[in-house]
């Protein structure tokens, strides 16, 4: 995982906990209507909280499995 991907991931996540954040809010407040709606923004923001971290594993899989085959190969012999 790279700086950038760490960063991203910290990013999203401090929206969806703000989106979460007003949801408990409004819902303590008794805004039902709008905390339908922030429900709505604040599930969204975590199904993209999802997706990325789960890009960020695949490609974390790949390049790990890319340098387990590497190592694993013997290096070519000359005679």
């Amino acid at each position: 995982m790279t700086a950038v991907d760490s960063l991203m991931l910290d990013a999203k996540q401090a929206i969806m906990d703000e989106h979460h954040r007003r949801f408990q809010t409004l819902h303590q407040e008794g805004r039902v209507e709008e905390a339908l709606q922030q429900i709505h923004a604040t599930l969204s923001c975590a199904a993209d909280l999802l997706n990325e971290s789960l890009r960020v594993l695949d490609e974390t899989l790949e390049s790990h499995n890319h340098i387990s085959v590497d190592s694993a190969t013997p290096p070519p012999t000359t005679t």
